[in-house]
């Protein structure tokens, strides 16, 4: 059964191109922050927070908030924290093609942030990871202008097969095709060979590997040499290496390499800064095709990110500013509208 909400607000279309359509994992963030280092059997106080995530989830929600049309399709249980997943996303204007599960509860994710403002994940496996070929919602994929998968999704199977579907299905529609590599631990638990041998099968347009999974994908410890090696592994792809507080390094079958700086930020929370920056940059290169300018807004809309608390803080006058000062106009506030449920 499927969960289908859409809503009517406007967006950055570029002419004869469809919605971005991000697929994958949605689920719900607990983000802690310890005043001290946990010690074994120990007691602290520290800040806790209860906030929508999940990569996939997080660059449609940033692409939607940079002013570009977008569509979520991903598995949520039928419980509680998946009412509240939807209402989420309903309520930042984004379309949920969702498959109900009675099966599998709604995917949690627990982040746990350091005093420098890193994080380690540890991720549930919820209905999120449960997601079939055959609940995919074949309109929505051949209609869109721009697909994006996390290999979150290429992990393990399912949901492998149904991804892999949906990137046949949009880029025979004439779509282009994104990837974030996800997880450089995961990369090295998987093993390099066998994740690179999927990779190898998607046509990409565009791959989003940050520092570490660039390193752990080409087994250069210098990003310089990592970029050139994916480079040379995907001639076809343009390659947007996100450094962190380094920037962002680009270099594509048309792009010169070209690093864009980041924002001076200060770093209280890295969660869903590369999702953030992601999903602006997709808003932005399928607007108007300048991946320099695409990068310098994901790099504001990151920066602002990292000096806040979860992937998905409210939208505020810095980031309207933000949005503005590269031409965008500022978010708006979007009424969801009524869900439909078919079997």
């Amino acid at each position: 059964m499927t969960h289908s909400s859409s809503s009517s607000a406007p967006g950055l279309l570029a002419t004869g191109r469809g919605p971005l359509v991000s697929l994958g994992d949605l689920a719900w963030d607990v983000l802690a922050k310890p005043d001290t280092i946990l010690q074994p059997g120990g007691d602290t106080t520290g800040r806790m927070e209860l906030l929508g995530g999940g990569s996939a989830a997080n660059v449609a929600v940033w692409a939607r908030r940079a002013g570009y049309p977008s569509t979520f399709v991903g598995k949520i249980g039928r419980d509680r924290f998946g009412e509240l997943a939807t209402a989420d996303l309903e309520a930042e204007g984004v379309q949920a093609e969702l498959t109900l599960s009675s099966h599998h509860r709604t995917g949690v994710i627990l982040a746990l942030i350091d005093q420098r403002g890193q994080r380690a994940m540890l991720t549930g496996q919820g209905a999120d990871w449960e997601l079939l070929p055959e609940e995919l919602p074949r309109d929505v994929l051949t209609g869109a202008g721009h697909l994006h998968l996390t290999a979150w999704s290429l992990f393990r199977d399912p949901p492998r097969a149904a991804a892999l579907e949906a990137a046949r299905l949009a880029k025979a529609a004439g779509a282009t095709l994104s990837l974030d590599p996800g997880s450089f631990q995961m990369i090295q638990q998987m093993g390099r060979e066998n994740f690179l041998e999927i990779v190898d099968n998607i046509p990409f347009d565009i791959i989003f590997p940050n520092d570490d999974e660039a390193r752990a994908m080409s087994h250069e410890s210098d990003p310089e040499r990592a970029i050139a090696w994916l480079r040379h592994r995907y001639p076809n792809a343009l390659v947007v290496v996100k450094l962190d507080e380094e920037g962002a390094l680009l270099d594509g079958p048309t792009q010169p390499r070209t690093r864009v700086a980041a924002t001076r930020d200060h770093l209280l929370d890295a969660t869903g800064a590369g999702d953030s920056f992601g999903g602006a940059f997709l808003a932005g290169w399928l607007a108007h095709g300048d991946a320099v300018r695409a990068a310098e807004l994901g790099a504001q809309v990151g920066g602002w990110v990292v000096s806040r608390f979860g992937a998905r803080p409210p939208a505020d006058a810095e980031l309207r500013a933000r949005l503005a000062s590269v031409g965008i106009l500022a978010p708006v506030a979007v009424s969801a509208a009524p869900a439909a449920v078919t079997p």
